[in-house]
């Protein structure tokens, strides 16, 4: 038994319209054509499939099991055509993104909630991860885009620097130092402060200012991010130098932000690797992305 797709869509057309000339004309031929197929495809499975009554096809029992089973794999067919529409504008296309974990609550939420509304459709994944590994996973190729605190790009990338603003200082309201509209490094002489690791590069460059400026600091707790370092400062336990960024989402209730005399550069840079094919949205997301980084260099000139 060899049945066409034509004979289907011909079988198809006339149940759906019960009528040989109207399924002729929805299938853009003739009435000749549509009796024809039909004969052909009587022949081919053995056995009638409509009644002529009054010039009117009625279906048989078999037409109308046979039916049932056209009408499933059809559906099949119309899912696949839609999703094959819908991946032509990569409407349903994940993006994937990794990042920093400072990154991914104080810059991030707003650069995808601006795509969101322009690709309604589209799914981002966004994966936090700390450095190094984070540029070695860029490196292989894993991500469609990533976000870093690096002067360089990783091996197999390119980098784009997307914003620099300063490090802040923070601290528990009520201290003393909260009078002080900017602090300088001697200001911290004596205080207990709140490091990160000793080997993040923010620590080593923040610990050679107070070397250089030969202020002694009471250094007895150290922890990995910028948005612990906020907790510890929040509780009375220190004061704290990190990130504009951190420091603006979590300020208020119990943290006071401000500048210092002195710049430590905070810089986020855009890479992109260079052998993964490069996502449709990928230009998209990273305008939602620049416009998110305006709009919070804006916020930080007004907040600190």
């Amino acid at each position: 038994m060899k049945l066409s797709h034509r004979q289907i869509d011909f079988f198809r057309a006339v149940m759906g319209t019960g009528h040989v000339t109207r399924a002729a004309e929805l299938l853009h031929t003739s009435q000749p054509t549509v009796s024809r197929e039909l004969a052909r495809l009587e022949q081919v499975l053995g056995f009638a499939l409509f009644e002529r009554v009054k010039g009117r096809l009625k279906p048989t029992v078999r037409a109308l099991a046979l039916m049932d089973e056209v009408e499933q794999s059809y559906v099949g067919l119309e899912r696949i055509a839609a999703t094959a529409v819908a991946l032509k504008g990569y409407a349903h296309g994940r993006l994937q993104l990794a990042c920093l974990p400072a990154l991914s609550h104080a810059l991030l939420p707003d650069a995808i909630r601006r795509f969101a509304l322009q690709q309604p459709e589209a799914a981002v994944g966004l994966t936090p991860i700390e450095s190094p590994q984070l540029e070695a996973a860029l490196s292989e190729q894993r991500f469609d885009l990533g976000l870093s605190e690096r002067h360089e790009a990783p091996a197999a990338c390119t980098l784009e620097t997307l914003l620099v603003a300063d490090e802040v200082a923070v601290l528990p309201a009520g201290h003393a130092l909260a009078h002080k509209a900017v602090l300088a490094p001697a200001d911290f002489a004596g205080q207990s402060f709140i490091s990160f690791a000793p080997a993040d590069p923010y620590r080593q460059q923040v610990d050679a200012l107070f070397t250089a400026a030969g202020v002694a600091r009471v250094l007895k707790l150290e922890t990995p991010s910028a948005v612990s370092v906020c907790a510890l400062v929040r509780q009375g336990l220190g004061l704290g130098i990190v990130n504009p960024l951190t420091a603006l989402e979590l300020a208020g209730e119990g943290l006071v932000v401000r500048p210092l005399s002195v710049s430590v550069p905070f810089r986020v840079a855009l890479i992109r690797p260079s052998w993964r094919s490069e996502h449709p949205l990928r230009p998209a997301f990273e305008t939602a992305l620049a416009d998110a980084a305006s709009a919070l260099k804006t916020r930080l000139s007004g907040a600190v």
